[in-house]
C-alpha cells in the first residue's frame, strides 16, 4: 500500500454564515460536489466533549451497566451508552497502597477491575488523585508518612484522617515518585480521557489546602471548635504560588499525550474553601496552571451559594477562554445527598428537573464541552426528569463537526494534479480542542481513496493546514486542497474524506479516521470514513 504524498500548496478561507447559495466555496472545473446534512441527534463518541460518567474508585465494576428508565423512551437505557467517558476520583491509597505497589498491576482491586470494564465498553477513563484526608479517612497511604512526611490531624478522634503537609520534601518525593509511575503506565489517549491534575484541598476541589497547619475558623455555642481550616499566613502567597507550579510542571512533564485539567475557582490553592470574593492572586495561579498546559473544570455549575458556589467572578473569568480551551462542567450536589436536600430551595430550585436545567443553561453561559453523570440520584434525575437536556447537550453543547459539502473529480489522470474542496461546520457552541498543548494538531481533514470491495483506504492524502480548534458554531471553515496522484495506480475507487489521527498509523502507514462526524450512517465506512463519489483513475 503507497501513502499519497500532497503538494506543498493548500488554502484556507472563512465562510460566513451558510446563505445556502454555497457560500464563498468555489467548485473546481471538472468536479463534482457532494452535499450532506447533518446527523443531529445520534450520541458521538468523540474525546473532550460529551457527557462524564462518574464511578466510585472502590464501586463493583457492574456499576458501569448502571440503567435508568426514560419516559419519553418508554424504555431503560445504560447511562455508559450516553457517556463518552469514565471518571473516577478517589484517594492516593487506592491507586498506590504501598511503596512501589500499583493498582494497575493488582486484577483483584476495584480500580483494575473498573478500568478494565471500561475498556471493554470503549471508554476512556479520567481520574482525580485525591491526597487530603479530612471528612474522608487515608488519603494519602500510610507508607508516605512512615517514610517521615509530615502531616496534621483537624481530630484526634481520627486518627488516619492526615492532612499531608504539601510543602514537605519527603512528602513531595513520594508523590512525584507516583506520578511519574502512574504515566508510565497511562500517558495514553486511547487508555485516559483526561486527569483532573491538581488534587490539592478538602476533596481534591484545589481549596483550603493546608500549608502550615490548621487553624480554628467558626465554634459551637459552647465554646468548642466547630470547623477548622488551612492557617493563613504573610508567606501563604509564596507557598500557593510554589506548589501550583511544582503540581502543574510535574503532571505537565508527566502526561504529555493526554489532556490535564484544574478546577478554577475564586478560592484556588487557598487555605480557606469560602467567600464571594476571589483571592487576588487566583487569576494568577491558574495562568500558571494554563502556561503548563491545563484546561479547565469547575464543580460547582448550578450552585449559586454566594460563598461557595459557582459566582459571578466564575461566570466572569471562564469567558475569557471561551473557544480557547475546554471547559468541563460538574453540576453540585444540590439534590442526591440527603443532608443537602435544604439547598434545592436555598439555590431557588424546586425540583430535580429544575436543577438539572440550571446546570445545563449556566453550562451554555460558559460554551462547555462536557457534562457529567454523577453517581446515584445524580444521575438518575437526569434520566427519569430531565432527558430532554441529555439530547439537547448532545445536539447543542461541546463540538459536533460535518463536512456540508465536498467536491472532487470523478475521473482522474494517473500522475496528475487534483483540487478538491470541503466546508465544515460545528453545530456545537463548544470547540473541538486540537490547540491543546497535549494534542498538538493532531487530528486533520483527510482525503482517501476506498477500494470499492473493502471500503479500506488504499491511498491518503492529509491535508495539515486544517486546524479544527477554529471551527466554531456559525462560523462555517472552507478548504481548497491540491493533490498529488503521483503514484496511485490505475483502476477504480470510492473518493472518501475524514478527520484522521495523525499521531497513529495502521499496518499500511496509514491514519486512521480519530473523530466520529455528524454524517448520517449510511455515508459512512465501518472504520468513519464520510464517501463521496466513485473515481476513475486511468
Amino acid at each position: 500500500m503507497v501513502l499519497g504524498m500532497t503538494l506543498a500548496v493548500s488554502c484556507v478561507e472563512k465562510d460566513g454564515p451558510d446563505d445556502g447559495k454555497g457560500g464563498s466555496s468555489t467548485i473546481p472545473e471538472g468536479n463534482v460536489q457532494v452535499k450532506f446534512t447533518p446527523d443531529r441527534t445520534s450520541f458521538l463518541k468523540n474525546p473532550m466533549t460529551g457527557w462524564v460518567m462518574y464511578v466510585s474508585g472502590t464501586a463493583d465494576p457492574s456499576y458501569l451497566d448502571t440503567e435508568y428508565y426514560v419516559p419519553s423512551l418508554e424504555k431503560n437505557v445504560r447511562v455508559a451508552d450516553y457517556s463518552t467517558c469514565i471518571y473516577v476520583r478517589t484517594n492516593w491509597r487506592n491507586f498506590n497502597p504501598e511503596e512501589g505497589v500499583y493498582f494497575w498491576d493488582d486484577p483483584n482491586s476495584s480500580l483494575y477491575k473498573i478500568y478494565t470494564r471500561a475498556q471493554e465498553l470503549g471508554l476512556p477513563m479520567a481520574f482525580r488523585v485525591v491526597v487530603d484526608g479530612r471528612d474522608q479517612g487515608a488519603n494519602t497511604p500510610q507508607w508516605v508518612f512512615d517514610k517521615g512526611a509530615k502531616y496534621w490531624l483537624e481530630n484526634d478522634r481520627y486518627p488516619d484522617r492526615k492532612v499531608p503537609n504539601v510543602l514537605d520534601p519527603v512528602w513531595r518525593e513520594c508523590y512525584e515518585k507516583f506520578i511519574e509511575d502512574f504515566a508510565k503506565e497511562f500517558n495514553d489517549p486511547s487508555k485516559i480521557a483526561f486527569i483532573d491534575a491538581y488534587g490539592l484541598g478538602k476533596w481534591g476541589e484545589g481549596h483550603n489546602v493546608c500549608y502550615e497547619g490548621l487553624e480554628p475558623i467558626s465554634w459551637n455555642s459552647d465554646g468548642s471548635v466547630k470547623e477548622y481550616a488551612g492557617k493563613v499566613s504573610d508567606n501563604t502567597v509564596e507557598y500557593k504560588e510554589n506548589t501550583m507550579e511544582w503540581i502543574t510542571s510535574l503532571y505537565s512533564r508527566c502526561f504529555t499525550k493526554v489532556p490535564l485539567v484544574i478546577n478554577y475557582h475564586r478560592q484556588i490553592g487557598h487555605p480557606r474553601s469560602s467567600g464571594k470574593n476571589a483571592q487576588p492572586d487566583s487569576e494568577h495561579l491558574l495562568q500558571i496552571a494554563i502556561d503548563n498546559g491545563y484546561c479547565l473544570r469547575a464543580d460547582s455549575f448550578g450552585m449559586h451559594n454566594q460563598d461557595w458556589g459557582y459566582n459571578d467572578w466564575e461566570r466572569n473569568y471562564v469567558k475569557q477562554w471561551n473557544n480557547r480551551l475546554p471547559i468541563i462542567l460538574e453540576g453540585g450536589y444540590v439534590w442526591s445527598n440527603p443532608g443537602h436536600q435544604s439547598s434545592i430551595a436555598a439555590e431557588g430550585y424546586k425540583t430535580a428537573g429544575d436543577v438539572r436545567e440550571g446546570e445545563f443553561l449556566e453550562g451554555q453561559l460558559a460554551c462547555v464541552n462536557m457534562m457529567d453523570f454523577r453517581v446515584g440520584d445524580e444521575t438518575r434525575t437526569w434520566f427519569e426528569e430531565a432527558f430532554t437536556y441529555i439530547e439537547r447537550f448532545n445536539e447543542e453543547g461541546g463540538y459536533r463537526l460535518y463536512p456540508d459539502r465536498v467536491s472532487v473529480p470523478q475521473t482522474v489522470k494517473m500522475g496528475s494534479d487534483v483540487t478538491v474542496t470541503s466546508r465544515w461546520l460545528n453545530l456545537g457552541w463548544g470547540f473541538c480542542p486540537t490547540n491543546l498543548q497535549q494534542w498538538n494538531q493532531k487530528y486533520k481533514v483527510a482525503y482517501a481513496l476506498l477500494d470499492m470491495q473493502t471500503e479500506k483506504p488504499v491511498y491518503q492524502f492529509v491535508d495539515e493546514s486544517t486546524d479544527l480548534s477554529t471551527w466554531l458554531k456559525s462560523s462555517p471553515a472552507s478548504y481548497t486542497f491540491d493533490i498529488s496522484m503521483k503514484g496511485v495506480a490505475i483502476g477504480g475507487y470510492i473518493w472518501a474524506v475524514g478527520l484522521v489521527d495523525t499521531t497513529l498509523q495502521d499496518e499500511e502507514g496509514l491514519n486512521p479516521v480519530g473523530l466520529q462526524v455528524a454524517v448520517k450512517k449510511e455515508s459512512l465506512t465501518e472504520d468513519g470514513w464520510v464517501k463521496l463519489v466513485n473515481v476513475t483513475v486511468n
